[in-house]
């Protein structure tokens, strides 16, 4: 509906038995590798440049997908900063059968400019064509100044856990130790897992990283566990063909549900 943004980028895919989980419902791995390479895409057809992945944000799972249905992702730069950019990502999933048409996720991306022989790249503003563009343009500077916020408060978390105190530890006879629900994963970066130009692929390192947390998870729970939503994915530097990357997960803390 409206008027259809000449930024946006859409990409479909079908959901084959190779993309689903034991459930048979895609995989959250595969959705945000493709996720990913459409908000590049999106980034890329308004910057003119080559882009890398800064981070992946407030992403939320609301329907599954199954073996046999389509998958549309909808990317589109809502707002254009200095050298970096917010992509936003939508993700419906379509029956063939029925025709129904359901959200999947919604997410929202952070990508910047690679500089050009060394100069840095300032990026041209959105061009705002709906009451939609208006009003994601408008949220975008403040999820930008939540996003960096989310960063500080995180860094300073972790150097306060770092100084010795006091810790609570749980007596109850049914509670489960932290130490059993860590995961460690070790992957070598092949040339498959590379995007474009060189760097490994975001979308495959947070696949990698979906994967690590969904064993943890299934450490604790005893079943397979269903991704629902997450915070953040931060990408501090590149890695490249060759590299090693150790991931680790651990469940920090449960819920009511």
């Amino acid at each position: 509906s409206g008027q259809r943004s000449p930024m946006a980028v859409f990409m479909c895919r079908a959901v084959l038995p190779a993309h689903a989980e034991p459930r048979g419902e895609l995989g959250a791995g595969p959705l945000l590798r493709w996720m990913d390479a459409a908000a590049c895409l999106a980034a890329e057809k308004h910057a003119g440049v080559s882009c890398v992945t800064a981070s992946m944000d407030d992403i939320q799972f609301e329907e599954a997908a199954r073996v046999g249905q389509i998958i549309a992702i909808r990317t589109k730069v809502n707002r254009a900063f200095k050298t970096s950019m917010e992509v936003g990502i939508k993700v419906t999933v379509q029956d063939v059968l029925t025709n129904a048409e359901k959200i999947v996720s919604v997410a929202y991306a952070t990508y910047v400019a690679k500089p050009v022989g060394g100069v840095k790249v300032e990026l041209k503003p959105v061009q705002l064509l709906s009451a939609e563009d208006h009003v994601e343009h408008s949220l975008a500077i403040e999820r930008r100044r939540i996003r960096l916020g989310y960063v500080q408060v995180f860094q300073k978390l972790m150097q306060e856990s770092n100084k010795e105190g006091d810790f609570y530890t749980c007596e109850e006879e049914d509670a489960v130790s932290t130490e059993h629900t860590h995961v460690q994963s070790t992957e070598l970066v092949l040339p498959p897992h590379a995007n474009h130009h060189g760097n490994t692929f975001g979308g495959q390192i947070m696949a990698w990283m979906q994967t690590v947390a969904s064993i943890s998870a299934s450490r604790l729970c005893r079943s397979h566990p269903i991704l629902k939503a997450v915070n953040m994915f931060k990408f501090w530097g590149p890695s490249f063909v060759g590299d090693r990357l150790v991931f680790n997960a651990i469940v920090n803390n449960t819920f009511h549900n």
